[in-house]
């Protein structure tokens, strides 16, 4: 059985594309699930990808995903990131390997974005590499399970 990582993306980024293009760039939500895919088949590892704009679902799918024993979680909290507790919680209490991920440098924004309550719970966080930053984040947590890259 393959192992799965989810890659799970919080408030707005369905607005992906067309929300602030200059900040967030041109690529959508779909451009990020095709890149998620093609960097987790490199290791073998299957992915549950989801968007939510409702912090509730986001807390279902990190229990979901510890109940699945899934491999890690790569997650942009987005909106979440400094004000959920109960994403922290959540993720405390999976004990399952997570890579938090900003598509945007969020200690080059306004201050209120530099303070992560989800870093707290994550084994590494990558910011300021647009999408691709979820493609670092799925090689590093490659990295942290064993997978080794197919040939």
């Amino acid at each position: 059985m393959a192992k799965t990582v989810y890659v799970l993306n919080g408030p707005n980024l369905n607005l992906l594309g067309t929300r602030e293009p200059e900040k967030y760039g041109r690529a959508t939500l779909a451009d990020v699930e095709k890149l998620c895919r093609a960097t987790a088949k490199r290791y073998g590892i299957g992915i549950e990808f989801r968007q939510s704009n409702l912090e509730g679902e986001i807390v279902n799918w990190i229990q979901e995903a510890r109940a699945r024993k899934a491999a890690g979680i790569v997650l942009n909290a987005a909106g979440y990131t400094t004000t959920s507790v109960a994403i922290l919680d959540a993720l405390l209490a999976a004990k399952l390997p997570a890579v938090e991920v900003h598509i945007t440098n969020i200690h080059a924004r306004e201050s209120f974005r530099h303070n992560s309550l989800i870093s707290k719970a994550a084994r590494a966080l990558i910011c300021g590499f647009g999408i691709e930053g979820y493609a670092l984040a799925i090689t590093g947590l490659a990295a942290m399970i064993g997978a080794k890259a197919k040939s």
